[in-house]
């Protein structure tokens, strides 16, 4: 059982809700929440939506800090935090410089992809902006719940292409 009163794992909680509901519309369970620090008040909210936009762009992170910029009427998201299920791709890395987001929380660690610290080190790099990273927040849940659908995926292949020999 988590502690729900640590905003970090109370968060992280919020974005595997979101990816929960990604997965339910058929999207790679991936979700996210900005969170602005001051007033301790979730400003944005996003899971992924690649097949249904048919977009590379629609990732989780993408969509939580559009929604954050178009709340508070600007392109800079200062003071705040963002919490991911899935520790982000380069496009998202890049967003999230030139969101100035303030901290990055990630909960699974991206083997294939992850640009924060698993294929490469994004934040490591001489941009600009630097936000302060935490990594394996809820790791667990958040890995399970990307086995999981993937799992469920294979299986859903496999029984079709069962099907279609008939």
């Amino acid at each position: 059982m988590t502690d729900l009163y640590n905003p970090d794992y109370k968060y992280m909680e919020r974005a595997l809700e979101l990816a929960e509901y990604a997965a339910k519309l058929g999207e790679v369970p991936v979700g996210a929440v900005i969170v602005h620090k001051p007033t301790d008040t979730i400003i944005g909210e996003g899971w992924n939506l690649r097949e249904k936009n048919r977009s590379p762009l629609a990732h989780a992170e993408i969509m939580a800090i559009d929604n954050a910029s178009r709340k508070l009427g600007g392109w800079r998201i200062i003071d705040s935090a963002m919490y991911v299920t899935l520790e982000p791709c380069p496009m998202c890395c890049g967003a999230i410089i030139h969101a100035r987001l303030d901290n990055l929380i990630f909960g699974a660690y991206d083997e294939k992809s992850g640009s924060v610290c698993s294929v490469q080190k994004m934040f490591a790099m001489p941009y600009n902006h630097k936000p302060e990273i935490l990594g394996g927040i809820l790791q667990e849940e958040c890995s399970n719940q990307l086995k999981a659908f993937f799992k469920e995926l294979r299986e859903k292949k496999r029984l079709q292409k069962n099907n279609n020999k008939f």
